[in-house]
């Protein structure tokens, strides 16, 4: 979340079992916070996807009804 002020020391990151490697994206689950992702104002809880490598690095904030999106097309096939 470039420009952030979001603090995301509690957030607790979980990447999959499945990863080796060290390349892999994590995520995390935190409360929403309009003044600091003001395009998810409403949103009770946002889903956080990082870069493994990268920790202090930028963060992607998606809604919950965004996160479902993607986590469907991934289940359905969409990315491969």
């Amino acid at each position: 979340m470039r420009g952030s002020t979001m603090d995301l020391s509690d957030a607790q990151w979980r990447k999959s079992g499945r990863s080796t490697g060290g390349n892999c994206v994590e995520v995390a689950v935190v409360p929403g916070d309009a003044t600091t992702v003001v395009h998810k104002a409403g949103s009770d809880h946002l889903y956080l996807v990082r870069d493994s490598k990268d920790p202090k690095g930028p963060a992607l904030a998606f809604t919950r009804s965004e996160w479902d999106a993607f986590v469907g097309g991934v289940k359905d096939g969409e990315f491969d």
